[in-house]
């Protein structure tokens, strides 16, 4: 191994969470840790179930599906009513548009 090229290891570096908890380990930063879980207080180890939300995600996302939930919105079946609707032939003045094909029979009779 290469001298002096490696950072210093420190065996005493003591980590505070934000739950209380505090500990001791080892590092190569010379500061104490400051951590948002620890195993003491992490929903995974402790088995409760506990939003984490430093960014308000959660209550944005509660936020656009109480908007959405009030929002109307259309069946599959009234969907595609109404693009049937659309496709089929104009009417004009009570009859039904002829087609091409229709058209060209007419005309050989």
């Amino acid at each position: 191994m290469k001298k002096d090229i490696h950072p210093t290891y420190n065996q005493n570096v003591k980590v505070t969470c934000s739950c209380g908890n505090t500990f001791i380990t080892s590092s190569t930063l010379n500061e104490d840790l400051n951590i948002e879980l620890c195993s003491k207080c992490h929903p995974f180890y402790t088995g409760e179930q506990k939003i984490v939300d430093s960014d308000n995600l959660v209550k944005k996302f509660k936020e656009r599906a109480a908007k959405t939930s009030k929002m109307s919105y259309r069946s599959k079946k009234e969907k595609m009513a109404s693009r049937k609707a659309k496709k089929s032939p104009v009417m004009s003045k009570g009859k039904p548009a002829l087609t091409l094909k229709d058209m060209l029979d007419n005309i050989s009779k």
